[in-house]
């Protein structure tokens, strides 16, 4: 299967959130496949496991992976991330803005989680686009910048609705980066918007030592992802072991249609429609254009 040309050999990557999880799964797996890799994270112990584990398998070795602790929420830690990974290796081939956390609050409790998650899950990623976007379109070469969403941007279950406006953000951002990028005359950078399923992660698993049956690997998650780039997808929309594309359709429909059919808020889960919903997603698979 061919790749997208910006995950190709000596090409360079940045991964925020590295340290574990889907992030450290995507820099394990470019590093195997000859990119040389720049991770970031919050923890500059943690970062240095990551990196032992990714130079293990890079082509170069060791030389080949660079770890930076970064706090994503912070603009000038992630500006000097960006000229720390150009100093070292030349070029930014391939950012992905993957750090995240959680829980964040609801409507109108917990006030520091929504302020941590915010700074993290969206401004980091505002952090990361804003710093290094404009430096890979005037590289005039193939890159790609990944922004790590979640479903949960796009249904808002309720529960976690800090986390749930982070994800939108994400989302919406995410999009007007691929719209700009495309109306720029030789511009060769493309934008993709990864959305995981259930992923058995550091920041899902908590107390859990064992990978629910229905949960995907970090692994599992970036085969997708690398697969959606070389078809130039950019919803690159994850399933997992429960929940199938069909499944996601429905629901993602089910929530666009709240507006146009002028029903309550989030009535996926208001006891008035649980019977209609039910029966919705068992119908016929709603047509995908």
């Amino acid at each position: 299967m061919s790749q997208h040309p910006a995950l190709s050999e000596g090409r360079v990557a940045v991964i925020t959130g590295a340290a574990s999880g889907i992030g450290l799964a995507a820099a394990t797996r470019f590093a195997a496949m000859g990119l040389r890799i720049c991770i970031a994270d919050i923890s500059a112990d943690a970062l240095k496991q990551a990196a032992a584990t990714i130079g293990g398998v890079a082509k170069r070795g060791s030389s080949d992976v660079l770890a930076v602790p970064t706090d994503v929420s912070d603009p000038d830690a992630v500006h000097r991330l960006r000229d720390t990974a150009r100093d070292a290796f030349g070029e930014v081939a391939v950012l992905m803005n993957n750090a995240g956390t959680a829980p964040g609050g609801g409507p109108w409790d917990h006030y520091d989680g929504w302020r941590r998650v915010l700074g993290v899950n969206l401004w980091g990623v505002i952090n990361g686009v804003q710093s290094f976007t404009r430096m890979m379109i005037d590289q005039h070469t193939p890159c790609a910048i990944v922004n790590t969403g979640s479903k949960q941007g796009i249904t808002c279950p309720p529960g976690d609705t800090a986390y749930n406006v982070s994800k939108v953000g994400v989302k919406v951002l995410t999009e007007g980066l691929a719209h700009s990028l495309r109306n720029i005359e030789g511009c060769r950078v493309s934008a993709h918007l990864l959305v995981p399923g259930s992923t058995f992660t550091g920041m899902t698993r908590r107390s859990a030592t064992t990978k629910p049956a229905g949960a995907w690997t970090p692994e599992q998650v970036i085969d997708t992802l690398i697969a959606g780039m070389a078809a130039g997808d950019f919803y690159i929309i994850c399933p997992d072991n429960d929940v199938t594309r069909d499944v996601d359709n429905r629901r993602i429909l089910w929530a666009a249609e709240d507006i146009v059919r002028n029903r309550p808020a989030l009535s996926r889960w208001h006891p008035d429609y649980k019977d209609q919903f039910a029966e919705y997603l068992s119908a016929q698979s709603p047509a995908r254009s």
